[in-house]
């Protein structure tokens, strides 16, 4: 297979004639603005990995110790700002729209900078850190408090020394429907969960009508959002890769541009001399 083109000129005439655009951003996008992955080398909170603690399992067994997790997280990410990747993405999508474009941000990340940096139209694949879930009644809702509940604050400190608060369940975040007070848990797609049905169906939709797709930041080995792009690039649609090395999917592109979102991305999207 050929290596992609890096042409960015080239890449730039097609994304003036593109009428519906697709973004999948992946954790390379926050990783530029300095938001912890939790893959890899270093990728540790306490003694664990993500993997060991994003799961239904986990939570059923150590409630407290997850939720000190999902606590630390939220609070990290209330110190986080949008990149220039992420701007970049939400200037292009109001200015295009404006245009009777369509540009859509499908995202894997659960950080909420897409959001924040202005952008509309985003499919969150795995939820939000910024989002609670009922295992009594299932009631879905935002939630941004600091700390979400009184118990938790000040915990979560990922040292590999620190102790579990061990938290009695009763004091952990509840439900505040009238008369249900169930645990609540992060609205995120955990480890061996399914994908939300509606939001797969709407990337999917947006994914067979999109003539450009971009891929951002992200490693393609996560499945199904792994798929995605290759997809796109199967029904021969331009698919361009902005990430800082090359994925498994690499070779299936028609573009790679190599190097930080922040400093390619803002080139490639920017007004092309073709637009109003």
């Amino acid at each position: 297979m050929a290596r992609p083109s890096s042409d960015l000129a080239t890449f730039r005439e097609l994304f003036s004639k593109a009428k519906t655009i697709a973004i999948i951003t992946g954790a390379g996008v926050s990783a530029e603005s300095g938001v912890p992955t939790f893959r890899g080398a270093g990728g540790y909170w306490r003694k664990w990995q993500a993997q060991d603690l994003a799961t239904p399992e986990a939570f059923a067994r150590t409630p407290s110790r997850v939720w000190e997790f999902y606590h630390y997280r939220r609070e990290v990410m209330l110190t986080k700002n949008p990149n220039p990747a992420h701007l970049a993405i939400a200037e292009c999508e109001e200015r295009l729209s404006k245009q009777g474009r369509q540009v859509t941000v499908i995202t894997q990340n659960i950080d909420e900078l897409h959001r924040r940096a202005g952008s509309k139209n985003i499919l969150e694949l795995h939820g939000s850190l910024f989002k609670t879930r009922c295992l009594t009644c299932g009631h879905e809702a935002a939630n941004y408090k600091s700390p979400i509940c009184a118990a938790l604050g000040g915990k979560g400190e990922p040292d590999p020394d620190a102790q579990d608060a061990q938290i009695p369940v009763e004091e952990l975040p509840r439900c505040e429907q009238t008369g249900c007070d169930g645990l609540l848990r992060p609205a995120v797609v955990w480890f061996g969960e399914t994908l939300d049905s509606d939001i797969l169906t709407r990337s999917e939709k947006v994914l067979d009508s999109c003539d450009l797709c971009l891929v951002v930041g992200t490693s393609s080995v996560v499945y199904p959002a792994a798929m995605f792009a290759p997809q796109v690039a199967a029904r021969g649609v331009p698919v361009a890769e902005f990430n800082m090395e090359d994925t498994p999917a690499t070779l299936r592109f028609k573009f790679h541009f190599h190097g930080p979102c922040g400093t390619t991305l803002p080139q490639a999207l920017r007004r092309h001399d073709t637009e109003p």
